[in-house]
């Protein structure tokens, strides 16, 4: 499978801003939830880790994986990608986000292929760059069917 492949329909997009780390996760993971990958636990599975541990899933600067235990509410496995024009913050000690990539994984191992293919992705610093400059969602699902 491609990388492009674990993306549903309609769970790319661009937001102008997030007023909130909480709603930058609320936008992230709402393709998941209407496509039927997640339910509404896993969001907020997710916000309590984030308060109990802090953006443990913040990559690399301007960019997050959300993402929650597969037993939290995982029902598929799948992608979305949220780009905000402005970006959020998620706590004093990281660098603000721009780009998060929710991710929904129903257990260990059937994610594998897609993060190697993201990891591919993002290991290039003008592929991030590319995707943090795009103005909309064709051009980020370009740059993902290229990956």
């Amino acid at each position: 499978m491609r990388l492009i492949d674990y993306f549903p329909a309609s769970s790319i997009s661009v937001r102008d801003l997030a007023g909130s780390w909480q709603q930058a996760i609320d936008y992230s993971m709402e393709p998941l939830l209407k496509n039927g990958y997640i339910d509404e636990k896993y969001i907020q599975a997710i916000k309590d880790s984030t308060l109990n541990n802090g953006p443990y899933y913040i990559l690399a600067p301007g960019v997050a994986m959300p993402h929650a235990r597969p037993e939290c509410g995982a029902l598929k496995t799948g992608l979305s990608l949220t780009l905000l024009k402005s970006p959020v913050v998620f706590d004093e000690g990281n660098q603000p986000v721009s780009l998060l990539i929710g991710l929904s994984a129903t257990d260990s191992t059937s994610h594998i292929d897609a993060i190697q293919a993201l990891s591919e992705l993002l290991c290039e610093e003008e592929n991030i760059a590319s995707l943090l400059a795009a103005t909309s969602e064709k051009q980020l699902a370009e740059i993902l069917a290229r990956a």
